[in-house]
């Protein structure tokens, strides 16, 4: 399980705690400031999980536009998926699109007791 926080960038208006995207989608669709207006922009921070998928998030950035696919990517991945992710975008300086990684775009190889690149 990751929990991660949505704090809105509006000094008017109250974040929230989300599990998933889906949770995300209707908790920001719902979510208005002392006026009632309807709330935007948030930064997303990671609260509680697994150490590695706190690493993930750290390095993949997470936003409110790439949120989704990190979902996907600590549900659906290995840990040395995601060990290989942060060598090469936390590590190494890779880029990456988001919508389309798999941590097999980074030509990392892990070996007990050493990295090559």
């Amino acid at each position: 399980m990751t929990l991660l926080h949505a704090q809105p960038y509006d000094l008017a208006a109250t974040g929230f705690y989300f599990e998933s995207m889906e949770e995300f989608t209707t908790k920001a669709n719902n979510n208005r400031n002392d006026y009632g207006e309807p709330v935007e922009e948030y930064e997303i921070q990671f609260i509680d999980g697994d150490h590695i998928d706190c690493d993930l998030a750290e390095f993949w950035e997470i936003n409110q536009a790439n949120i989704g696919p990190y979902f996907d990517a600590c549900e659906n991945w290995s840990d040395h998926d995601k060990t290989v992710f942060i060598i090469a975008v936390g590590e190494r300086g890779y880029s990456f699109d988001p919508d389309a990684v798999s941590a097999s775009d980074f030509d990392v190889d892990i070996c007990v007791g050493t990295v090559s690149l």
